[in-house]
């Protein structure tokens, strides 16, 4: 199991890197939560959470057309039986770097849940 969400991991790396919204969504369960800080800045009146891939695709596909450069590496990835921890670096032209830490929750191959923490 671990290998195999070592995997999910690198392969939403992947996804996002080439801003490929439904790549990136496959890895997702329908019914899935996300939470960002990020999300509660931008929009309010979700305290941050959202729930379910069309929540998702509006959430990303508004980040990939505000920001046509950003990019994530990873600099760790940490894995147990259901969670991964990833930490990397957000980066997109004209802002500071971001160290980010996520993690995310996964079940029967699928994420169920992830959680974004930074600054």
């Amino acid at each position: 199991m671990t290998d195999q969400n070592l995997q999910i991991a690198r392969n939403w790396f992947d996804a996002f890197n080439e801003h490929d919204l439904e790549k990136l969504l496959a890895l997702y369960d329908d019914a899935a939560e996300h939470y960002s800080p990020k999300l509660k800045l931008r929009m309010p009146e979700t305290n941050g959470l959202v729930t379910g891939k069309a929540a998702l695709r509006s959430w990303w596909q508004d980040a990939f057309d505000r920001l046509p450069t950003l990019n994530y590496t990873y600099t760790t990835l940490t894995a147990n039986d259901d969670r991964v921890f990833m930490e990397y670096i957000r980066r997109v032209d004209g802002e500071p770097d971001m160290l980010v830490a996520e993690v995310l929750e996964i079940q029967h191959g699928r994420i169920v849940a992830s959680r974004v923490y930074h600054g």
